[in-house]
């Protein structure tokens, strides 16, 4: 298969498995899904809405987070992992929205990552999912499962996202990238991938791939 072939089977099966693709990280709005977005990393999204309840029920915008301390933020945010990093982020962003932009979420890729801790990833799941504009956020996951497929054999989730946007179309890109985190997650295991389980792989694999299937 050439990788548009392989593009157009994915977007096909994928759409198949996955034809509503809720967001996994539960929010009400775009202040939310940043904080619960900066608390995902290196923390799994189960866990993270574990914890966002309970810090949401005493801060769900930047003014009320502004009045808790960070150590009060900290303590909340604990399991979640990286809490002194991530306290003090959210904390510091909190106050730059008030102070720059009247309390809400700048809409623009780039303002949102000059917000402390707030990445590339970051800001392109917020400004995918809360704004609804076409970006690729790229994250381990999907970094695996594109270099698995022969999408891309980038050496980094920066030359993944290039090459993912330049095969899939742009108005799938949104949805796209959710439903192979999907998949990854039911079917496709970074450990010990199976044969006639992991089909998509065991279809377009790489030889690589091909190979670790069990």
């Amino acid at each position: 298969m050439t990788k548009k072939e392989k593009a157009l089977y994915i977007i096909e099966e994928l759409e198949k498995l996955y034809p509503t693709t809720p967001v996994p990280l539960d929010h009400t709005d775009p202040y939310t899904l940043l904080i619960a977005v900066l608390l995902s990393a290196q923390c799994t999204d189960v866990r993270v809405n574990q914890i966002t309840p309970l810090l949401f029920e005493k801060a769900n915008n930047p003014y009320d987070m502004i009045r808790l301390s960070v150590d009060q933020i900290r303590d909340i945010i604990r399991p979640c992992g990286l809490s002194p990093r991530k306290s003090q982020a959210i904390y510091d962003l909190s106050h730059i929205l008030i102070d720059k932009y009247g309390g809400k979420v700048p809409e623009q890729m780039e303002l949102l990552e000059e917000l402390p801790g707030v990445g590339h990833k970051t800001a392109s799941v917020v400004v995918a999912q809360a704004f609804g504009q076409p970006a690729f956020p790229v994250d381990t996951h999907i970094h695996r499962l594109l270099t698995r497929w022969g999408i891309t054999s980038g050496k980094n989730v920066v030359e993944t996202e290039r090459d993912a946007k330049a095969i899939f179309p742009e108005e799938t890109w949104n949805k796209l990238h959710l439903q192979i985190i999907f998949y990854g997650r039911e079917y496709s295991p970074a450990r010990s991938p199976k044969r006639g389980v992991d089909f998509i792989t065991e279809k377009i694999g790489t030889k690589a791939a091909l190979a670790e299937l069990k």
